[in-house]
């Protein structure tokens, strides 16, 4: 490790989310009241775009926070605001959280997106965007995906019905297109100014009828054009399907991660990009690791492929409240550090570390 450091949250988070100011936001997601929503000062080191030598100051503090009576399965800062969207258990609307100003330290509810026939509906998945208006996407269904304004409440797009496929995740691609992944790794595009359209990508190999699937797009992708968009599909086999946004019709690489199969932790499945580094990408949620791996060789021969770096920070942490050994169930990358990742775990760990790349290597 080129840097390592570590907080012990109250209890376990399956989220990270950069908010203003380089904060980070987290929350916990267990099934009783009273689960935190935190924003924390990241380390200095973490503050500033170069590295830089020692710092007497290498922990996270808690600038402000507040209690959800939900479990938070989902956060997302709402860009160009103070505004935070959460779900979770038992039914798919959403609740919006205002950040304090400077001289509050308390993150409280204001209001609350219900959607029609909600109820006995999974929770919601979650995107946000401010490019024209705070807008949030959200649906647990591909049937129930829409668009919200968040500060009037207004619904703003609703997707015509492509089937009733649970949702794993979703995501702008720019104020107009649509990125929508079902748990079966069905993969659609959806553009709001035609709300009647679906265009589907290659589906992924036959499997399973148990594989779960999650994607990842590029972080801070939004307003790039569209041909220079690629997605990533994560298998619970981890299997992983890179597909290039301008040929929907066609894998653009395939490969098996060095994981434990069948994964155990599907529920925690994590596929991100690098946002600074050509060419890499993350996966957790099998166990109490998280594996980058640089994509730039891999073709469709699916074979397995070698990770240049396997963060086990939380693999020795010790058992989790369960007794289990930790499973990662979130990780994201660093906005402008090239290569330092954020991670959580089951125990309520959360990591950021950095690694020494060996030379030749992204």
């Amino acid at each position: 490790y080129r840097d390592l450091h570590t907080f012990e949250l109250q209890a376990p988070t399956r989220l990270i989310e950069w908010a203003r100011g380089s904060r980070v936001c987290v929350a916990g997601y267990g099934q009783s009241g009273g689960n935190e929503i935190l924003q924390l000062i990241p380390p200095p080191t973490l503050l500033t775009k170069e590295t830089q030598g020692l710092c007497p100051e290498r922990d996270f503090k808690v600038e402000c926070g507040g209690f959800s009576e939900r479990p938070v399965y989902s956060l997302k800062y709402v860009p160009d605001t103070s505004l935070l969207v959460t779900s979770g258990p038992p039914n798919s609307s959403l609740q919006v959280w205002q950040v304090s100003a400077e001289d509050s330290d308390v993150i409280k509810s204001v209001s609350t997106i219900a959607t029609e026939n909600c109820t006995g509906q999974s929770w919601a998945k979650i995107a946000t965007i401010s490019a024209r208006a705070p807008w949030v996407l959200h649906g647990s269904r591909l049937d129930r995906v829409q668009i919200t304004e968040v500060e009037s409440r207004k619904n703003v797009y609703a997707a015509a019905s492509g089937g009733s496929e649970e949702l794993s995740g979703l995501a702008f691609l720019d104020c107009n297109m649509l990125l929508l992944c079902c748990i079966t790794g069905r993969l659609c595009l959806a553009d709001i100014r035609q709300p009647q359209s679906l265009m589907e990508a290659v589906s992924v190999p036959s499997a399973p009828c148990s594989e779960k699937w999650c994607m990842g797009t590029r972080h801070g992708a939004q307003g790039i054009e569209l041909s220079s968009q690629l997605v990533a599909r994560l298998s619970s086999r981890g299997l992983l399907i890179l597909t290039d946004l301008r040929k929907t019709s066609e894998f653009l690489a395939l490969a098996k991660a060095r994981v434990p199969s069948p994964g155990s932790g599907a529920e925690f499945l994590c596929v991100s990009w690098a946002p600074a580094l050509e060419g890499c990408l993350a996966i957790s949620g099998f166990d109490g690791t998280v594996h980058v791996y640089d994509i730039q060789s891999w073709d469709s021969s699916g074979r397995e492929a070698e990770p240049i770096f396997v963060h086990k920070g939380h693999a020795f942490g010790g058992a989790g409240g369960s007794g289990d050994p930790p499973l990662v169930t979130v990780h994201t990358w660093h906005l402008q550090k090239p290569r330092t990742l954020l991670s959580a775990a089951s125990d309520g760990s959360l990591h950021v570390w950095d690694w020494v790349q060996p030379c030749g290597k992204c």
